[in-house]
């Protein structure tokens, strides 16, 4: 299949305009700056396909950590002379850099002139692609796509005789079973195993965990005014039922985010872990990282509140900066990537997450993919039902610090739920004004 594929993207990446793609005695050179977390994947990987169809671009991907990421997009694409041609942006970054002016509409007439007919933007799912949208813009295309996910251990489910979740899961049942999915099983008198562990500890990303469960509630973070709405019924109630996982998790939880729960889930001591599906892999597949098999993990959106199921959008976007003079050659392989031949080969290859319908609608090459497709398929779904992303503003990294803070503090019992959103909304409502 990524053969097939890859022929299609060389016969549309030679039959493109000529124009500012080089030539053999003339090739262009783009930079890219990416998180470090994947660029090298990229560099080794990606660009050397992306070569076949467009051999005179060079790329250069530079990677830097995650924390530094958007501040040095920002020094770069506001500076007199930018270095990097493509800014690849996280979820909430997109409003900030729009704002900033420095990013080329994707849609515009410029770009719609070097896009290939069946690029077809209606293909994306609607969540993914609104990632990179702002103020009716679009300034990127996904390339890395991800969802806050329920990863489930089957055979603890079957330990404490209890049937394995299903996307229909509410949080009232979840709850109801949590007490049995803590167990001694090695009978030494002390629990071995226990029902969940996500993010606890004062974390960026912890609140997406409240802020799902009020989604699925039917609540909002924002008013459509930029107002905080979270410090309602619906959001203390959320807080609360985050805060009672604790109940249910390993000692010690309180202080656990991303690599503490991951590691107590592939160590089989967790029936289940709220947390973005790419970790998938590594989780159910790759002997050298977990205990587990792909036939003992299930995955799919998180239980069910009054409104909706439940995930989490993190999408990582490509987007192009509009003072750089290889414009056409930065959309060239972006274009290429987010394509439908590059976005499967992307998938089978790297086992990237797809954002387009036709690729989720198709059969993955590798047979653990399968479940994951169905999970993006219900989760993009959801997600685009509740809201379920990050402050859309351009001082969303403020506002998801503020609700760190204090998300954090109600979790540790430093303070009641309702103290907690009523500081945070306040704050909130300080930094948007």
């Amino acid at each position: 299949m990524a053969g097939a594929a890859l022929a299609g993207a060389l016969s549309f990446g030679l039959s493109a305009h000529a124009e500012g793609l080089g030539t053999p005695d003339d090739p262009v050179e783009i930079h890219m700056l990416a998180n470090e977390a994947f660029a090298n994947q990229w560099q080794q990987n990606m660009v050397p396909e992306f070569n076949k169809a467009y051999p005179n671009i060079k790329v250069v991907i530079d990677g830097v950590p995650y924390s530094e990421l958007l501040a040095k997009s920002l020094l770069d694409a506001t500076g007199p002379d930018p270095r990097y041609d493509i800014l690849i942006a996280d979820d909430p970054w997109v409003p900030q850099l729009a704002e900033a002016g420095v990013l080329l509409d994707l849609k515009g007439d410029e770009v719609a002139g070097w896009t290939a007919d069946d690029y077809e933007w209606d293909d994306f799912y609607a969540a993914p692609l609104a990632a990179s949208e702002w103020k009716d813009v679009q300034y990127g295309v996904p390339l890395r796509s991800n969802l806050l996910l329920m990863f489930v251990n089957k055979s603890i489910y079957e330990a404490a005789d209890l049937p394995a979740p299903t996307p229909e899961l509410t949080w009232e049942d979840y709850l109801e079973q949590a007490p049995k999915l803590v167990m001694d099983r090695d009978g030494n008198g002390q629990a071995d195993t226990w029902a969940i562990d996500t993010y606890f500890t004062r974390d960026a990303l912890t609140p997406t965990i409240w802020q799902t469960i009020m989604n699925s509630n039917g609540g909002k973070l924002l008013t459509d005014d930029g107002k905080a709405a979270f410090n309602d019924e619906t959001g203390v109630e959320a807080l609360k039922t985050h805060i009672k996982l604790l109940d249910f998790a390993p000692p010690g939880a309180v202080s656990h985010g991303f690599n503490e729960s991951l590691q107590a889930f592939r160590q089989g001591q967790t029936a289940t872990m709220f947390m973005w599906g790419s970790v998938f892999k590594g989780t159910a597949v790759s002997p050298e990282t977990t205990t587990l098999t792909p036939d003992e993990v299930g995955i799919q959106i998180m239980p069910v509140g009054s409104k909706t199921g439940g995930a989490h959008r993190g999408i990582w976007s490509g987007t192009i900066n509009n003072k750089s003079e290889n414009r056409q050659a930065a959309w060239a392989l972006l274009e290429w990537l987010s394509s439908k031949e590059g976005e499967q080969w992307h998938a089978n290859t790297l086992g990237v997450f797809p954002a387009r319908k036709s690729t989720l609608d198709s059969t993955p090459d590798s047979e653990w993919m399968a479940p994951v497709f169905v999970a993006l398929k219900n989760g993009y779904s959801v997600a685009g039902e509740g809201g379920m992303w990050r402050p859309r503003t351009p001082k969303s990294d403020a506002v998801q610090q503020v609700l760190a803070d204090e998300v954090a503090r109600a979790i540790a019992g430093q303070i009641t739920p309702e103290e907690a959103l009523d500081t945070a909304a306040d704050r909130v409502n300080d930094v948007l004004n």
